[in-house]
């Protein structure tokens, strides 16, 4: 019997096919186009789903595909989902990044009530050039989530105390005047703070998406 499961299994998985983004799943793959509003970073490349995490807000639940590409380029993908649906691309950057892109003492601001930080592009880094956009208006002050290491499409969640509870953070969050390009800002309780430059792309940008081995 368990011979009989083994190839009905592995049948299944020959024919599964990959319609959206949202079925993705841990080693699937896809492929963007090489449209030139994706940055060299994205355009035309091949990702691999390395890992599969969850953010976790009062009103909705995130899932998030971590990305890995050539030269273990890593990129975070998220929906945007509200009268359509976008994909939102993350990247981490690092201190020596927000540096050369804003001026220190502005970018300080988006940690003051009520959170109406304007930021002004000072210049791009290597790593983010095609990432940014010239100026951000703040939308989000210290909006409380909680971060999971696990798919919450098929693991239950609990952002309560145990082993199972989420890591708990604080979001900062600005967008460009046409909400194309954005900044994620993650504090978190230990005091560690990453910052992500975003992107919103329509799901077309997907042109290829295969399951992985």
């Amino acid at each position: 019997m368990s011979f009989l499961k083994n190839i009905f299994k592995k049948e299944a998985e020959v024919e599964r096919k990959l319609t959206h983004a949202n079925q993705l799943k841990k080693n699937d793959i896809i492929v963007l186009s090489d449209s030139f509003g994706l940055p060299e970073t994205l355009r035309g490349q091949e990702f691999q789903v390395s890992a599969i995490n969850c953010y976790e807000y009062e009103s909705k639940t995130e899932t998030e595909w971590v990305l890995k590409g050539t030269n273990n380029t890593q990129i975070y993908l998220t929906l945007d989902i509200d009268d359509e649906t976008y994909l939102k691309f993350s990247l981490k950057i690092e201190r020596n990044d927000v540096e050369t892109l804003f001026n220190l003492d502005d970018f300080a601001t988006i940690f003051d009530e009520p959170g109406n930080a304007f930021l002004e592009r000072q210049a791009d880094s290597n790593s983010t050039s095609q990432w940014s956009s010239d100026q951000y208006q703040q939308q989000t002050y210290s909006q409380v989530g909680y971060f999971h290491r696990k798919d919450n499409r098929v693991e239950s969640l609990s952002s309560y105390e145990g082993k199972d509870a989420g890591e708990q953070f604080e979001l900062y969050a600005l967008f460009d005047k046409e909400d194309t390009r954005g900044i994620d800002i993650e504090v978190w309780q230990d005091g560690d703070t990453e910052v992500f430059l975003t992107l919103f792309r329509p799901t077309t940008d997907i042109i290829d998406m295969y399951p992985g081995s």
